[in-house]
């Protein structure tokens, strides 16, 4: 029968007798419906689905729903249903698997569209050309049809084949048993390998499962995947130092896997994670681009905070986000401590205020910037004697992240500053005039009625759509009242109330999209009115005259240009 014709059964799990006081079970005979195989004794988990599975009696740990079946869309249904026929068109004895985090998601009842399937017999390409023939025999189109080489120096040390069927990419890899060298990522040795061997060498036991396409069973060879995902803890299939030294990424997979889903980190994999071989080996042998991935699916994921946290627990903060090897001024102790905080805060005044104020973008970028706010005065010096801040060198060195990303969180940090200096103007229903400012200070042309408008103005256009994010950082930093009795909720709801203020002024003003508003002149028209060449006095012009154009935003450009002749008359007479 095809798998796409029939059910879903109900989860069967490839295992010995384990001992295992958290599950009911009844030992069970299950006979596979897509082969003539002799049946195989399982064990099969008799909880109904989306039912708390406790895996420790009498504890109050916490718990987590874990279907006890995989149930497939019908676009999964289809693929599977065409990989099978494939099968069966050819006489293969091939078992097809859906390894690591697509078995993992659809247990816990997530959606998931990453789907890697496991070979247990031939390498993917070859597979991946069997369908593609099979698919043109039955007159279906066949899509995207690729080969993806190794690649040791970008971390791909498998050759992997991909297709696009029914609008879904599929990665199709063999099993694979690998040994590394001692400094190296590189395996120094590769075969084809079991199932079981192929679990064990992943990272992780909830990322070890697989759900068996021939059999519609989830295997959990590593014989805890299951129980580890019920009781919601992040465990390697073997030793945590040996796992961690054979890939010290792993550490920062664990770390983000315990984030996202809310997982307890197995001690002995926090004792060896933070131990000084395997520190050693994380700044040694990873490269910084594979550092930085993992870094900003943290930083983009559901607990961005909690994932910082475990890295400064496990003593590997700095590590990460490595500094260059002089700077200053020193950076005191507990420091990336504060970043956590400046972090949480971020974190939490971005969802008090709402998940539509900011784009998946603005989010990422304004915890970067909130991250990184302890280092934004700390300096480096370049070959040239060019004094470069270290919120650079970790974006683009430590995580090798794109230069806008570094640009954006550096423009942030300095705009925050300009925005500080705005907040009692733009923050007090009286007319407050503006103090400490060391920017555009030569606004004497300026009615000083207008001078917040035309400042805020400027600044936002400078920002774009970016400017919600630094006001929010230069929330942050703006110091409020405290009453002693308030707890921290509190003080999140007045820096809530304060950006809503400055948020309403700036609307008030007419400023939200300034970006967009067109320059009544432009250089032709000062070079005709000023008679001048070109150059940067041009340019200098041309900011004026959009100062005076936020200051009076009912002028016209007639009464610019006029303006503009009138105010050089008078500075040449002056000269």
């Amino acid at each position: 029968m095809s798998l796409a014709l029939k059910t879903a059964t109900s989860l069967v799990v490839l295992l010995p007798r384990p001992k295992l006081s958290c599950l009911s079970l009844t030992r069970t005979v299950v006979v596979p419906l897509h082969s003539h195989r002799p049946a195989k004794t399982l064990i099969r988990t008799t909880t109904p689905s989306f039912q708390s599975i406790v895996c420790a009696p009498m504890s109050t740990q916490q718990v987590f729903h874990v279907r006890d079946k995989i149930e497939l869309s019908d676009t999964e249904k289809s693929i599977f249903d065409r990989l099978l026929a494939t099968l069966r068109h050819f006489q293969l004895q091939t078992q097809l698997r859906v390894a690591g985090g697509w078995v993992r998601d659809k247990l816990l009842g997530k959606d998931c569209y990453d789907i890697d399937i496991a070979l247990d017999n031939m390498m993917g390409a070859e597979f991946v050309y069997k369908v593609k023939e099979y698919l043109l025999s039955i007159g279906e189109d066949v899509q995207g049809v690729c080969v993806i080489e190794c690649n040791p120096d970008q971390s791909k040390h498998l050759e992997t084949a991909r297709m696009r069927l029914f609008d879904t990419w599929i990665d199709f890899v063999n099993l694979r048993s690998e040994e590394y060298t001692e400094n190296s990522r590189i395996p120094s040795k590769q075969r084809f390998g079991t199932a079981e061997e192929d679990a064990y060498r992943r990272d992780l036991t909830i990322n070890s499962l697989f759900y068996n396409i021939n059999t519609d069973l989830v295997e959990d060879f590593t014989k805890r995947g299951i129980s580890d995902l019920m009781s919601g803890k992040i465990v390697t299939p073997l030793p945590p130092k040996a796992t961690f030294l054979d890939d010290p990424l792993r550490v920062l997979r664990a770390i983000r896997f315990g984030a996202r889903f809310g997982f307890t980190l197995d001690e002995d994999l926090k004792g060896a994670a933070a131990c000084d071989d395997v520190k050693d080996a994380l700044a040694a042998k990873i490269s910084r681009e594979r550092i930085g991935a993992e870094i900003d699916l943290m930083i983009s994921g559901n607990q961005p905070v909690k994932a910082m946290t475990y890295i400064c627990e496990l003593t590997i903060f700095w590590i990460v986000f490595s500094l260059p090897p002089v700077f200053e001024p020193d950076i005191s102790d507990g420091c990336e401590r504060l970043c956590i905080s400046f972090l949480d805060t971020a974190w939490n005044l971005a969802h008090l205020l709402g998940d539509s104020t900011f784009t998946a973008e603005q989010r990422r970028l304004t915890l970067y910037a909130a991250l990184f706010l302890p280092l934004r005065n700390i300096t480096y010096t370049e070959k040239k004697a060019k004094k470069i801040p270290v919120v650079n060198h970790i974006i683009r060195e430590a995580l090798k992240r794109k230069a806008k990303d570094a640009e954006m969180v550096l423009d942030l940090h300095r705009a925050s500053y300009k925005f500080l200096s705005l907040i009692p103007c733009l923050s007090s229903a009286e007319d407050v005039q503006i103090v400490d400012r060391d920017w555009m200070t030569d606004l004497i042309d300026v009615p000083v009625s207008s001078r917040v408008r035309v400042l805020t103005g400027f600044l936002l256009r400078e920002l774009r759509d970016f400017w919600c994010v630094a006001l929010l950082i230069s929330t942050i930093l703006h110091p409020i009242d405290i009453n002693s009795t308030e707890d921290e909720s509190s003080q999140l709801d007045k820096r809530r109330d304060l950006f809503n203020t400055v948020e309403n002024s700036i609307i008030k003003l007419g400023l939200e999209k300034v970006w967009d508003l067109k320059q009544l002149v432009n250089g032709k028209d000062v070079m005709n009115a000023l008679q001048l060449k070109g150059g940067p006095l041009v340019k200098e012009w041309l900011d004026k005259a959009m100062a005076w154009q936020l200051a009076h935003p009912s002028g016209t450009t007639e009464e610019c240009i006029e303006w503009l002749r009138q105010t050089n008359s008078k500075r040449i007479k002056l000269e």
